[in-house]
């Protein structure tokens, strides 16, 4: 048995419209984008959302967004960490200096009783981590936030379908940042976007993902229809509005073939979330037998983990390393990921920005020891058995843990 850590879903109807796309050759951002847009909205619940190249440029489009809203360059962001390297390279791409706050090794999340000691006069925003889904202590974090007048920036990349205290992740800070990529629950193939409640946002979102422009309409009638634009000369002679450049931007744009296989997940995203979620579930349940060994994230009363993917801590003085762990699972076809890195101080990229080995000891800790593996919409319970079969003939063959710790 193979178990690969994601998959896609394309749908005939993605198959459809990437036919009558290609058949149109209107490829770049138009109609199909925005329909995307508006239904990725709906499924979060939020007003407005912009759809772009990356999950990377949507953390990054989203803080710089705050260029406008009375930050400067240098200013400072608070990160956890622990997270994927986009989420600090998204933080230097938009110009601001990342600083960095230990987890909580529990929930492998921004630990938020360390926030505020690394808060400062050049401090504009929090960026919380909803890592492999799990929802960050959001509550708070945006009392901080709100006591210090800080702006809270969700990255959510992992945590479609989360739910927090009755109110879906992407609605809980000021914007949340979305990862379309191709391991994800609603995807792409590669993509990201931004979400937020405020339209003040949403126009310099536009703005930023075309190079500045001063184009910011929700609705670009030359991209979807090459209609008449009533705007095009408003700044007066000689100044077309699609090369009159506001701000700093990016190219950042989303395309409508990619756009076409996203509108196919959201079709069947209820589907694919359940199928996640139970096995989601199945597998948390079956795991608890290789405590305290091994042990994974738990889910609380208050909250939904979104079902992106399973991980795995070795714990102290487990007896084997996760080399050796790992190797095993792939030796039987069971595909694994490495559960990230402590970004400032296991990743040479960041070494410029001085910080040293020790400080982020949780994140370190994971970054040494964590893993993850898959539990995608093409997985089953007969996959998540052999999953936990697998890791028990792992401590027979190798360790015999079943000698100090009897199974349930």
């Amino acid at each position: 048995m193979k178990i690969p850590f994601g998959t896609i879903s394309v749908t005939q109807k993605s198959k459809d419209l990437i036919r009558e796309i290609l058949d149109s050759n209107r490829l770049t951002n138009g109609r199909y984008v925005r329909e995307f847009e508006k239904r990725f909205a709906e499924i979060v619940g939020v007003k407005e959302a912009v759809a772009l190249s990356s999950g990377t440029d949507a953390d990054a489009l989203a803080l710089a967004v705050l260029y406008d809203f009375g930050a400067e360059r240098g200013d400072q962001i608070i990160i956890p960490a622990l997270s994927f390297v986009a989420t600090g390279n998204a933080v230097l791409q938009a110009g601001f200096e990342p600083v960095f706050v230990d987890i909580d090794r529990r929930t492998l999340n921004i630990d938020p009783e360390r926030i505020e000691e690394v808060i400062t006069d050049r401090t504009r925003a929090i960026m919380p981590v909803h890592l492999m889904g799990k929802p960050a202590d959001m509550d708070r974090i945006n009392d901080i936030a709100n006591r210090y007048n800080l702006y809270v920036i969700e990255d959510a990349a992992e945590a479609h379908g989360a739910v927090y205290k009755g109110r879906n992740v992407g609605t809980l800070g000021d914007m949340a940042a979305y990862s379309l990529y191709v391991a994800h629950i609603v995807t792409t193939v590669e993509g990201g976007i931004v979400v937020t409640d405020r339209e003040d946002f949403a126009e310099v979102l536009r703005s930023l993902k075309s190079h500045g422009r001063a184009c910011k309409c929700k609705v670009c009638v030359l991209n979807t229809n090459s209609g008449y634009c009533s705007k095009r000369f408003q700044y007066g002679d000689n100044h077309d509005i699609r090369f009159v450049f506001e701000r700093i931007g990016y190219s950042a744009k989303m395309n409508e073939l990619e756009a076409a296989i996203g509108l196919g997940n959201i079709d069947i995203y209820y589907e694919i979330h359940s199928k996640r979620r139970d096995n989601l579930k199945y597998m948390m349940d079956k795991f608890r037998k290789f405590a305290p060994y091994l042990i994974s994230i738990e889910e609380e009363p208050d909250e939904v983990i979104g079902p992106h993917a399973f991980p795995i801590i070795l714990q102290e003085g487990v007896g084997f390393s996760r080399n050796e762990f790992v190797d095993f699972l792939e030796k039987h076809h069971i595909d694994t990921r490495n559960l990230f890195l402590s970004m400032p101080t296991q990743c040479p990229g960041f070494e410029f920005l001085g910080y040293e080995l020790g400080e982020f000891p949780n994140a370190e800790y994971i970054g040494n020891n964590g893993l993850h593996v898959g539990v995608h919409q093409e997985l089953g319970r007969e996959h998540i058995d052999y999953i936990i079969k697998t890791i028990e003939d792992f401590y027979q063959t190798t360790h015999d843990i079943n000698s100090r710790h009897a199974y349930s």
